[in-house]
């Protein structure tokens, strides 16, 4: 009986290691991974931005703040790369823009289900439910992605 119950709390753990290891990575550009489930239960704000396009150049600052001030950790300020860089020429563009906050290796818009932006900048906005709330056009600050949240 006490093999069988070795054997089972083993097998048990090993299996908990396996699911652990299936949760979701995401990608960042900078080469890192992190889990889907650190962003669990918070608002997603997805900026598209390029260097070239100059509202986007003018809003990171302002997306900047709010990635810093997250609002009680209830946001998380994600970036994706309009142009699909890749490294290393997207480390250098973000270290230029001085872009502070996590940039994603893929766009997620399929997985949310809206189409590629048309112009720039766009930030699409996901609920903690993972649904698309809402898609800003143009530049934001920082009060206007609050804004729109409510």
């Amino acid at each position: 009986m006490k093999k069988s119950v070795t054997l089972l709390a083993g097998c048990m753990f090993i299996v908990g290691l396996a699911a652990c290891s299936m949760e979701q990575q995401i990608e960042l550009a900078d080469g890192s991974r992190t889990q889907a489930s650190h962003w669990q239960g918070r608002w997603l704000v997805i900026n598209y931005w390029a260097e070239w396009c100059a509202p986007c150049r003018h809003e990171i600052p302002e997306l900047n703040d709010l990635h810093e001030d997250r609002v009680g950790n209830a946001l998380v300020v994600l970036g994706v790369n309009y142009d699909g860089l890749t490294q290393p020429k997207i480390g250098e563009v973000i270290e230029r823009m001085d872009i502070r906050f996590p940039v994603l290796k893929h766009d997620p818009r399929e997985q949310y289900g809206y189409g590629r932006p048309e112009q720039l900048p766009v930030t699409v906005l996901i609920s903690p439910q993972r649904k698309v709330h809402d898609i800003l056009v143009g530049p934001q600050t920082a009060a206007s992605i609050r804004a729109a949240m409510l």
